[in-house]
């Protein structure tokens, strides 16, 4: 079975899915549909919420080496093999666990500004279901009690995604791959610079990953940030296409006989969505600034560290 030769570590909301998504049309790269196996990561050392047993693992499932390396099994033996999880950063034990796998791995890392980064977080998981706090500054307020499994939401199965300034430590992040692999094995971007010129960018990463630079790049846009209007109308449309309990079970059977997959395809759940789903919310100035100031020093350790100047970059010199 093939090994990764690479690895797209994170951060989440960085652009790290439009990279993916980029990087996975060349012709000698093979990525698997699934993106975030977060294989490496599954070292949740939290207790279920019922208290009945620990779990080591995130997600629902455990999952073997076999079992994940055979999402690459239709590589061909001329391609770069690939993945991209964005848990891989923050998580403690993946960069030690990826390098006793493959050693020779190749690591891209993506940074954004610390506070935009957690806005944008706290809307992806609010849509995921994993956050059901609306309020980005009550969300961050909450994370001493959700550090003792408090306040957590049913379908938080990973506490520790909802600990959000614990994501804002870039450089012990960094200094974690750096003690298992050489420097020139990690290669460190910058979401503005992504965004600004993404094919600039990936024509990088590829000369990183030893490929063929000349080949054409499709620019692509991926996984938006949205708002959530109804925490509680989006559970029941969870609930509904889960099809959780008979009652949902019966009503969605109703809706199945009464209408074509076409119908609900094309109408019903595009209704549904947007009923549910909104423009993300106006930015809370005053809570972003507190968090600038708050994440100050670790935007000038991270430029000392890089040997570039995010203070000025990201708006920093301003912070008092």
């Amino acid at each position: 079975m093939r090994v990764p030769d690479f690895f797209v570590v994170g951060h989440a909301k960085s652009g790290t899915t439009a990279l993916y998504e980029m990087l996975r049309r060349h012709p000698q790269v093979f990525m698997p549909n699934l993106k975030e196996p977060w294989f490496f990561a599954r070292d949740n050392p939290h207790p279920q919420r019922d208290g009945e047993r620990s779990i080591a693992f995130t997600g629902r499932k455990r999952e073997s080496l076999e079992d994940y390396l055979s999402l690459f099994a239709g590589a061909r033996a001329d391609q770069r093999v690939g993945e991209a999880s964005t848990s891989y950063l923050w998580s403690q034990s993946a960069p030690s666990r990826i390098a006793a796998l493959q050693p020779g791995a190749r690591i891209i890392a993506m940074f954004r500004e610390p506070a935009s980064f957690l806005r944008s977080l706290h809307l992806q998981l609010l849509a995921s279901h994993e956050e059901t706090e609306k309020s980005f500054r009550k969300a961050v307020e909450l994370e001493g009690a959700r550090r003792e499994n408090r306040n957590l939401p049913k379908y938080a199965y990973w506490p520790q995604t909802l600990i959000y300034t614990d994501r804002v430590r870039y450089v012990e992040q960094l200094h974690r791959y750096l003690t298992v692999f050489p420097a020139e094995q990690l290669l460190v971007l910058v979401y503005d610079d992504f965004r600004a010129d993404n094919e600039a960018v990936v024509r990088r990463l590829m000369r990183f990953l030893e490929l063929d630079d000349t080949q054409p790049v499709e620019v692509v846009e991926a996984n938006p940030t949205v708002g959530v209007r109804s925490v509680r109308l989006d559970d029941f449309r969870r609930s509904l296409r889960a099809g959780r309990g008979p009652a949902f079970r019966a009503l969605r059977g109703a809706g199945k006989a009464v209408s074509t997959r076409r119908v609900r395809e094309a109408l019903y759940y595009p209704l549904l969505r947007g009923s549910v789903y909104t423009k993300p919310p106006p930015v809370d100035v005053e809570f972003m600034s507190e968090l600038r100031r708050r994440f100050k020093g670790e935007v000038v350790a991270l430029s000392e560290y890089l040997d570039r100047d995010l203070v000025k970059l990201w708006g920093y010199d301003s912070v008092g």
